[in-house]
């Protein structure tokens, strides 16, 4: 089957296309189709199936492109998903999805459904729990929530806590005071917070209290009050620390909790509270668990064969485990 579109004249063709034509070869090794170009003509060669789904999305991309969406080559994969998932793409759904920030990012929007269902359970629910693999923009997105958040003062402040597990029980032997110890396994919390805010303002509003960073166990008898709290990593959280996180929510205070399942570095007989949660909130209204896949995975493409590389072995070990005991 061959399909004809013609695109408009003027900076979207070559933003449609991508450096080098990237987002049409994405779509090809996708979809298996041929996809050729001149000026802005562009002919679609392959099965009637997708090369009609083909077809749809590059007329559906050039519709948000023309209405000042920014599309990166990770968004081919999400608007490709949600085609196949039957959705259409209108411009006003996906403005209405984006997070602003204010950095030279400006806004920052999901890229996979999985993605897309953990930003409505932000908006909807008090508590969210994130669980699934590195690279789904767990810790990245609440980060972004949370921002946008404080600067619409929808919350005075934000706090982000982390398990210093890493450390053991070693943080004494460490050289320089408190904060030059945990600074470290706290890292990855301001790297994300400064992709959402210049340098300058995210010093000022730590300094003044507006954000928090700090361990998890600096959490233990407080009330947090008209927040927006992110426990990130929190596979590392032990059963205690966790039930002792939980209950530091206070009046007009939001909490996201983030972590990894398969990646638990507790010491032997200590037992993983998110694991234990997911037992004991499922069904309590005001929280909601989002779960991500290696679908999910929006870093570099070879971070998902990754994943699933792993996860196949994983699944091997377990069937000959299986056969073992049978």
């Amino acid at each position: 089957m061959e399909r004809t579109i013609e695109l408009p004249r003027g900076r979207v063709t070559p933003l449609l296309f991508g450096i080098q034509d990237a987002n049409l070869r994405y779509l090809e090794a996708q979809l298996g189709v041929r996809i050729r170009t001149h000026d802005t003509t562009v002919t679609v060669l392959g099965e009637p199936e997708p090369t009609a789904l083909t077809v749809r999305l590059l007329e559906g991309a050039t519709g948000l492109l023309e209405a000042g969406i920014r599309l990166e080559p990770a968004d081919f994969g999400f608007l490709l998903r949600l085609l196949e998932n039957g959705e259409e793409l209108h411009p006003q759904t996906m403005l209405a999805e984006r997070i602003a920030v204010p950095s030279q990012k400006r806004f920052v929007s999901p890229k996979s459904l999985g993605q897309r269902r953990y930003l409505q359970a932000i908006r909807q629910h008090d508590i969210v729990i994130g669980i699934g693999p590195a690279g789904t923009g767990k810790t990245y997105l609440a980060m972004a929530m949370a921002v946008e958040g404080l600067e619409r003062k929808a919350f005075s402040r934000i706090i982000l806590a982390r398990p210093a597990v890493e450390a053991g029980e070693k943080l004494g032997f460490l050289p320089g005071d408190l904060l030059e110890k945990v600074n470290p396994y706290l890292r990855p919390l301001y790297d994300a917070l400064y992709d959402m805010l210049d340098f300058d303002k995210a010093q000022r509003l730590i300094e003044r209290g507006a954000i928090e960073v700090a361990p998890l166990a600096f959490m233990r008898g407080r009330t947090l009050n008209d927040s927006f709290i992110i426990l990130d990593e929190a596979q590392n959280a032990t059963v205690e620390q966790m039930k002792m996180f939980l209950t530091r929510l206070g009046f007009y205070s939001k909490a996201v909790i983030t972590g990894d399942v398969t990646q638990v570095d507790l010491p032997s007989g200590k037992d993983s509270g998110l694991i234990q949660i997911q037992h004991i909130l499922q069904g309590i209204d005001g929280i909601d668990f989002v779960y991500f896949s290696e679908r999910d995975v929006v870093r570099h493409p070879l971070v998902q064969e990754i994943v699933k590389a792993y996860n196949r072995y994983e699944q091997r070990l377990e069937s000959a485990g299986s056969q073992r005991a049978s």
